[in-house]
């Protein structure tokens, strides 16, 4: 079979062709312009990685890789069926909700003394002490608790067959960011995120390129931060951030699309509006990368190299500081493994 597209080429293939999602020309510069004005500041940089992940063990602790695998791992579907209903998990006084949850339950249990972050004890968890670790404050669980437990376990499986660790599992990528996703997806299946769009094998591999990038995040905070190729890296394409991008201008849903997203309808993976979502977001954010490189370029005379791993870093928690201006413009509702 035909190996799909790569991410970015995979935006570039489904924005030229979306029926439903439009990349706006004059949103991408305007998202460009207020990046550019923050060019100086931490929240565009490595460093933006741990502000995204206030809950994250301390960079150089034995637990901050494997933390990072395990959570990445986990990392899909966290909208609740009713906004009303939210599974809820408290940390230290603090309540969280959405993708959030997951990082405080990982981090209470590790400090409950559950060793959730070793690969030998999580690869093969049973299915009621997971429960118990990612446990909620209320009535309702965390959604896909079968589905976690399963990705879970295989994905320590897999690092057990390979010297017992993340970093040793990843070595043979040789520090490069673009051979490490390839080994990831190879390696991982549940981190095998693509779909046919027009006849064209796309991906998008939400999952595999935010491990790289929590990776690259948590060794650039150690010191150690020498991992190549980063610029081939695209955004998260997630149901967040483009709700974030729709908000700022850079992306426009149809009426229709709109209308089906406001009516709550439940979009399956795979679904052509789901893929133009999240292939028009990876290209959205490749073309103010482009410009705001321009503008850097241009008036400040030196290269830039902040890459799209960094803008999602920012975008995202911009989306949940911002939650309540972008309330009227609905997130895609779709229930997978993937984001």
């Amino acid at each position: 079979m035909e190996p799909p597209l790569l991410p970015r080429e995979s935006g570039r293939f489904v924005a030229e062709r979306s029926l439903d999602v439009f990349v706006e020309e004059a949103g991408v510069q305007a998202a460009a312009e207020m990046l550019f004005a923050l060019r100086h500041s931490d929240d565009l940089s490595a460093g933006g990685w741990k502000k995204a992940n206030p809950l994250a063990p301390e960079p150089r602790s034995d637990q901050a890789l494997h933390w990072v695998f395990v959570v990445d791992t986990m990392n899909f579907s966290f909208w609740p069926e009713n906004p009303s209903q939210q599974c809820e998990v408290t940390y230290k006084g603090t309540t969280y909700t959405g993708y959030m949850t997951l990082c405080a339950a990982i981090t209470r249990a590790m400090e409950e003394g559950i060793p959730i972050t070793d690969p030998e004890y999580f690869s093969q968890i049973s299915m009621k002490e997971l429960e118990h670790v990612l446990r909620s404050d209320n009535e309702t669980p965390m959604p896909m608790l079968k589905e976690r437990h399963q990705v879970l376990t295989q994905g320590g499986r897999v690092l057990l067959q390979h010297g017992g660790s993340f970093q040793s599992f990843i070595s043979p990528a040789g520090n490069d960011a673009q051979k490490m996703v390839e080994l990831i997806v190879e390696k991982i299946p549940s981190y095998r995120d693509e779909a046919t769009y027009q006849g064209k094998r796309v991906a998008f591999y939400k999952r595999a390129q935010i491990l790289v990038a929590d990776y690259w995040g948590t060794m650039e905070a150690r010191g150690e931060g020498e991992i190549g190729n980063m610029d081939w890296i695209t955004m998260f394409a997630d149901y967040r951030v483009p709700q974030a991008l729709v908000y700022l201008g850079v992306l426009r849903y149809s009426d229709g699309l709109l209308q089906s997203l406001k009516n709550g309808e439940l979009i399956s993976s795979g679904d052509r509006r789901e893929v133009e979502i999240r292939g028009c977001s990876i290209w959205a954010v490749e073309k103010i990368k482009g410009h705001l490189r321009k503008l850097v370029q241009d008036r400040d005379g030196q290269a830039c190299n902040i890459n799209s791993a960094i803008i999602d870093f920012y975008l995202w928690p911009y989306a949940k500081k911002h939650h309540k201006e972008m309330a009227h413009i609905p997130i895609h509702h779709t229930r997978c493994i993937y984001y």
